[in-house]
């Protein structure tokens, strides 16, 4: 299970550097001031937490079998889909009514961290 969390991982940093680039090269002439903003914080979070999956992925290698901490890297995968996804979308569509999904990404972010933290507690 740790190398899947840490093909995820990489694969979503290898993402996050593509988006990025994309949008201070190219969506930076598109796009508005305030929406690119919105494009650039899905980017900043989508890489903080593609950095939590490699460290979900090798925190399971070093405490196998933890569920918690199995569940901790799905919720990092969900929160970049339903946030740092529909910060993306709504930047480049303007589909302004799907940015009520970014607070679920939101709450799949704070939990994913708060499983991370309760499974290396109780794995000292």
């Amino acid at each position: 299970m740790s190398r899947i969390f840490l093909v995820l991982g990489a694969i979503n940093a290898f993402l996050c550097i593509a988006l990025g680039a994309l949008g201070a090269h190219w969506l930076k002439t598109v796009l508005t001031p305030d929406i690119l903003t919105t494009f650039q914080v899905g980017v900043q979070y989508h890489f903080y937490h593609a950095i939590g999956l490699i460290l979900v992925g090798l925190a399971v290698d070093r405490w196998p079998g933890t569920r918690l901490l199995q569940f901790s890297g799905i919720l990092m995968m969900l929160g970049i889909i339903l946030f740092s996804g529909t910060l993306y979308v709504v930047s480049l569509t303007e589909w302004k009514s799907l940015s009520m999904t970014a607070p679920l990404g939101g709450m799949s972010y704070m939990s994913a961290w708060l499983l991370f933290a309760y499974s290396a507690w109780k794995n000292k």
